[in-house]
């Protein structure tokens, strides 16, 4: 990849910069869709940071083993994905997008 022009410091500072990413997206994962601070029980309210640093931690581990075990597509492939399967899939929402829109509109109505 990009990574391979890269040596020392600069290496380290994309390297960092990864990690931060996989941090913050974790922490928002958990104050979104994982209840944040709030435990199973929530007798201790004192215990807020540690049930929120808990469900964190896993989802870094769990970025982390993900990022580890998957191998990366090669380009071609990835292009072969785009082409063959995410464009076709993007024009078909558009157009069921567009008829739903369309059908649901009162004739003679301006918006």
């Amino acid at each position: 990849g990009y990574h391979i022009e890269y040596a020392g410091m600069k290496w380290g500072m994309f390297f960092v910069g990864e990690y931060i990413g996989i941090i913050l997206i974790s922490a928002l994962l958990v104050t979104l869709f994982f209840g944040g601070w709030h435990g199973p029980f929530d007798i201790l309210p004192s215990l807020a940071f540690f049930w929120f640093a808990l469900k964190t931690a896993f989802f870094i581990m769990l970025f982390i083993l993900l990022r580890a075990s998957i191998p990366r597509p090669r380009y071609d492939q990835v292009m072969d994905f785009s082409w063959k399967f995410c464009l076709p899939l993007t024009l078909i929402n558009l157009l069921v997008t567009a008829a739903i829109v369309l059908l649901n509109t009162p004739a003679g109505s301006v918006q």
